[in-house]
């Protein structure tokens, strides 16, 4: 049975039976003042996957973390609140004293390297027409791989991956490993691939950046995010274990958020926060 692990105002790291899930940051849309944008530190018989590097995000990892024990990223989308601070990260890995640390893998969309290879470097223009950079470059230190649907393995973790309502190529994914499944929603309207992701998992991570419209409000924008309410009608349909809300909007009331989530989700429920881990045993 899932159990909750609060240890005041303290960093939290705790164990998801023989996996280790740690909120980085849950932050929808860009930093709050008491936590970084979209991160998420997942471990598994010594393996270190970040799921999202946003805004922010790198400096509060370093709580749970040193800079160069992870091994590999996974990148849900191109917007800067889920993969800003891999520019940083890469200038800790490239002009780090004692010479440049290894190349690790990063997951993203298609043009991830394109992209994040211009917003690092201080002339865009010229790397785009392939002139040289004085600074370094995004891929020195990181190969990038471009994430499809489907299932793959990343370290001993079983990894599946579905496209997502949003304006921008986005993937949810499934993590598997142990007999435990973790589903995370990335960013997302209403759509099935969440249900299919979601379906029988022990956690569902599922974003709810938006708060149900008031009787003269205007209608909520399709293909973009989810209420707490629709992230909570999508763990009961998919029969999960424990729903935990993220991606929460700073300008968001969140208790309003939690409110109306459990009028469609009668588990257990939480708001993520920035030191939350969840013990699964």
């Amino acid at each position: 049975m899932p159990l909750w692990r609060r240890y005041g105002s303290s960093p939290v790291r705790v164990a998801w039976g023989i996996v280790q899930l740690t909120v980085i940051g849950c932050s929808g849309s860009f930093p709050g003042p008491d936590s970084p944008a979209s991160c998420y530190l997942v471990e598994a018989e010594g393996f270190r996957l970040l799921v999202d590097l946003g805004s922010g995000a790198l400096g509060a990892l370093q709580r749970y973390v040193g800079l160069y024990e992870i091994d590999a990223i996974w990148i849900s989308h191109l917007h800067a609140d889920h993969c800003l601070d891999l520019c940083c990260y890469s200038v800790a890995r490239t002009w780090h004293p004692d010479g440049p640390r290894p190349q690790i893998p990063v997951y993203g969309p298609s043009q991830a390297a394109v992209r994040l290879g211009q917003a690092l470097t201080a002339d865009p223009a010229a790397a785009a027409a392939g002139a040289a950079d004085p600074g370094h470059g995004i891929t020195d230190a990181f190969g990038f791989t471009t994430i499809t649907p489907g299932t793959t393995e990343i370290g001993p973790l079983r990894v599946t991956a579905e496209r997502m309502s949003h304006p921008v190529e986005t993937f949810g994914l499934r993590l598997e490993h142990g007999g435990a499944a973790l589903a995370y929603s990335a960013d997302t309207g209403e759509t099935d691939a969440l249900m299919r992701l979601a379906r029988d998992a022990d956690l569902l991570l599922c974003e709810a950046s938006l708060v149900e419209p008031g009787p003269q409000g205007p209608a909520l924008p399709q293909g973009l995010h989810l209420t707490g309410r629709q992230a909570a009608r999508y763990a009961a349909r998919a029969g999960v274990g424990q729903l935990v809300l993220t991606h929460l909007a700073p300008w968001n009331d969140v208790a309003r958020t939690l409110d109306e989530a459990g009028q469609a989700y009668g588990g257990p429920m939480s708001l993520a926060a920035s030191g939350l881990g969840v013990v699964l045993d």
